[in-house]
């Protein structure tokens, strides 16, 4: 009987390792959840100087707008949110891509698609919309625009990209061969260049266009034209070596234009600047643009995201990224900073 017991014992056990085996192999369950993007590399916004070269860090298609009978004037916002939103819309002194910007005007156009409202800053309604965003991601509802609020917006944005995504993993995404571009047509080239792109991304540039120019944001000839597409990943390198200037905000070594998705469009220019001046009144001048406001809306119902430092720049996701290379493996010459950018300090509100 003492001999049976162990036995016993043994028998039990392996009668339940199988039977829970059985049970883990079919029972029926949920597709897996994809883990979230889990890296050791600094957040965009935390980016140093000797760090900034990773990408020209883009964002999201952006949320569907309120309906057109929103009353911007006589919605309930927070106390003195209005006030407060319409003052640091020009004046807010912040570091949100690690240089000093005055105000927040720039970002406004985002920003409303993204609390889901057509209310100017200044108003009840856009501090109503920001409080009940703030109340739903965890945040305090005061209805102002700071920096704890933008922060978490921002991030979304570049998430949103699928370049910054391998970018974050250290990976640059492979470039197309030549012979799978397609080159635009001369009205669709700003400058008479040449302009290639991968074709899908090509077609959906121009179904996009057709739906602008039907909306009526389409008021002069060269508005939307592309001034940049397809960049040979060698020649860039060799432009960066030579003009030492790919330290990340603007140039990077990895550029999404080596993709054939990636493309500047003309937006619009303040008087005295080019397409893309990255100057605050050109680039204040683009968000103020009906065109601009139209493609935050609308474009990401043809795939396109945007790099919201750069209102020209829009980048397709209806294909994936061709497989890449570490971005240690690549030629660096030229990215080493010049003048070291300042690192992003906390908001200051005008007084």
């Amino acid at each position: 009987m003492k001999l049976l017991r162990p036995l016993a014992w043994i028998f039990g056990l392996l009668t339940l390792a199988v039977a829970a085996f059985i049970v883990w192999v079919v029972w029926p369950g949920d597709d897996p959840v994809p883990s979230p993007l889990v890296t050791d590399q600094p957040r965009p916004w935390e980016q140093q100087a000797a760090t900034q070269y990773i990408p020209s860090v883009d964002p999201p298609a952006s949320a569907p707008n309120a309906q057109p009978d929103e009353n911007c004037e006589s919605r309930q916002a927070p106390a003195g949110a209005r006030s407060a939103n319409t003052a640091s819309l020009s004046s807010m002194i912040w570091y949100p891509f690690g240089r000093p910007e005055v105000g927040w005007e720039i970002y406004a156009p985002r920003i409303a698609a993204e609390i889901r409202t057509r209310c100017a800053p200044s108003t009840p309604g856009f501090a109503a919309a920001l409080a009940i965003w703030q109340r739903t991601h965890g945040l305090q509802p005061s209805g102002i625009l700071d920096g704890n609020t933008f922060q978490p917006m921002l991030s979304g944005w570049h998430l949103a990209r699928p370049f910054v995504r391998i970018n974050a993993q250290g990976i640059c995404p492979g470039a197309p061969p030549l012979s799978a571009l397609e080159t635009a047509r001369s009205e669709e080239s700003y400058g008479g260049k040449t302009i290639q792109l991968r074709p899908g991304a090509l077609d959906s540039y121009r179904q996009m266009v057709s739906q602008a120019k039907a909306a009526g944001v389409v008021r002069r000839p060269e508005i939307l034209t592309i001034f940049s597409g397809f960049r040979d990943p060698a020649a860039d390198a060799e432009r960066c070596a030579r003009d030492n200037n790919c330290q990340g905000l603007v140039r990077t070594i990895c550029s999404a234009h080596r993709t054939g998705l990636a493309m500047d469009i003309y937006i619009a220019a303040a008087p005295g600047f080019g397409p893309d001046s990255s100057a605050d009144d050109n680039r204040r001048a683009m968000a103020r643009s009906d065109v601009f406001q139209w493609m935050i809306v609308n474009a990401g119902r043809f795939g396109f995201v945007n790099y919201p430092y750069e209102p020209w720049h829009w980048e397709w996701t209806g294909e994936p990224l061709l497989p890449g290379v570490p971005i240690k493996s690549l030629p660096q010459a030229g990215s080493t900073p010049v003048d070291p950018t300042p690192v992003p300090a906390p908001l200051r509100l005008p007084r």
